[in-house]
């Protein structure tokens, strides 16, 4: 990659998890009645033909991982386990009675902090009071996240037992330089066997979570992590660019110094030796910075133009609904978004009194929809089109003005209707979606708030 794109394009910029990004969101003109409104109309929309996605967000770990931007609770105190078991039931219980009718479940996404922080006992009584007051769609897809050091074949066991298919182990990086700054020491002996026990049990897919740009982190680094993940041959990979914003993340980013962060042309180098290497060895490129052999369902979603993302990332289920239940979850229904309470004792205070524990949120505007549809398909697909009425707004024409020097580029190819993301361009997807995010450009941050693109 040339160096001369990455000087002009490696700016601050959202990961796009959601349009419009969480700091655009209005507040003000937000409530929790309008949310539960939304997200009625939008669950008798599509409750009986698709059904809905349910995130269920764990916050608890034992120890800190320095390079980690999750909302999350440090505590050896295994006693708060049962408490969040029984607010978060609370809280679907609170939405069960919203909908009225029985929810048909699609998805369910254990994600944290560390779900294995829990016990198996209190993983079955999570996972069966839930599904106690739903049905599950006939093609389902139940995952979880798993801390290679406390997962043990029990967890794995239970868990499949009640339906879960999918794992996410999250590896980073082998290197003991790498793992002792970023606070995150697990030997290759703890993945792989962790690894070999899903796949003993019959787990479908499994994926490995890798970070390129870490501190200290080097080209033979990602040479060494890619061979040793290549043995353990998982179905696929999150190969993702490490966030380093310190100054919203405070004191759990600062065990290492700024110098010590691989940047610019250095960091995108790694990553492009590490595409390199997952290319020879099976694995195709999905989206950004996701990697899946072919037998993975995340493979088949990208190929037949289904690939969706949302506040879990890339999924292979979409869904008009996405509940979050726990404290900081996010949920999304399509017209609007709504987040928890973020800590855990305002998230308990506000179930204690009957309510919904939502603290804030942002109800899209008929132009929000028509550009987040087009952020989707970019992040999605590389591609977007506005031949249909329905996907052209007025500010469109200044936005291809705006694409025609990424053309030059070389980033992109522009027809009179549609726009492609071309091989080259792949890695600057963050940037064309800029163009769209007609909110950012109106106000731009005084301060930095997102992490560098590239």
């Amino acid at each position: 990659m040339a160096i001369s794109l990455i000087q002009k394009y490696n700016v601050p910029g959202p990961r796009y998890t959601s349009y419009p990004t969480v700091p655009y969101w209005e507040e003000n003109s937000f409530s929790s009645q309008k949310w539960q409104h939304t997200l009625v109309q939008s669950f008798n929309e599509s409750n009986d033909t698709e059904g809905i996605s349910l995130y269920i967000h764990l916050p608890f770990c034992e120890s800190l991982c320095t390079f980690c931007g999750c909302h999350k609770r440090i505590t050896k105190r295994h006693e708060v386990e049962q408490p969040y078991i029984k607010a978060v039931l609370k809280e679907w219980d609170l939405y069960c009675q919203l909908f009225g009718k029985t929810p048909l479940i699609k998805e369910i996404h254990l994600g944290g902090g560390t779900p294995t922080f829990f016990s198996t006992e209190h993983l079955t009584q999570l996972i069966s009071g839930i599904l106690a007051k739903a049905k599950v769609a006939p093609e389902y897809e139940f995952s979880f996240e798993g801390h290679p050091n406390n997962t043990t074949r029990e967890h794995l066991q239970t868990l499949y037992d009640l339906g879960f298919r999918r794992v996410s182990f999250g590896v980073q990086d082998y290197s003991e330089t790498v793992q002792k700054a970023i606070h995150r020491i697990q030997p290759f002996q703890n993945v792989a066997k962790v690894t070999y026990w899903a796949r003993e049990i019959g787990y479908t897919s499994i994926s490995h979570d890798l970070v390129f740009g870490l501190p200290f982190q080097g080209i033979e680094n990602i040479v060494d992590t890619i061979e040793k993940t290549k043995s353990l041959a998982p179905d696929r990979l999150a190969f993702y660019s490490y966030a380093h914003v310190p100054w919203i993340k405070g004191s759990g980013q600062r065990g290492f110094n700024d110098e010590d962060v691989p940047k610019d042309e250095e960091k995108r180098k790694l990553y492009e030796i590490g595409k390199t290497l997952l290319a020879k060895k099976g694995y195709h490129e999905i989206g950004m910075d996701h990697f899946a052999k072919k037998n993975d369902s995340m493979y088949n979603a990208f190929q037949e133009g289904k690939l969706h993302r949302n506040f879990m990332g890339y999924t292979a289920s979409k869904t008009q609904v996405m509940i979050g239940l726990g404290a900081s979850s996010i949920s999304d229904s399509w017209y609007s978004f709504a987040q928890n309470e973020k800590t855990i004792e305002d998230y308990y205070a506000r179930l204690d009194q009957n309510e919904i524990p939502v603290t804030k949120g942002h109800i899209l505007s008929p132009e929000d929809l028509i550009v987040r549809k087009h952020i989707l398909n970019l992040m999605c697909q590389f591609a977007t089109s506005w031949d249909a009425q329905h996907l052209f707004f007025k500010e469109l024409p200044e936005v291809l003005a705006q694409l025609e020097e990424m053309e030059q580029d070389g980033l992109l190819i522009l027809q009179p209707n549609a726009l492609t993301v071309t091989e080259k361009g792949k890695p600057f997807v963050r940037n064309i979606c800029m163009a769209f995010d007609m909110r950012l450009k109106r106000k731009a941050p005084q301060t930095q708030l997102f992490s560098m693109t590239v």
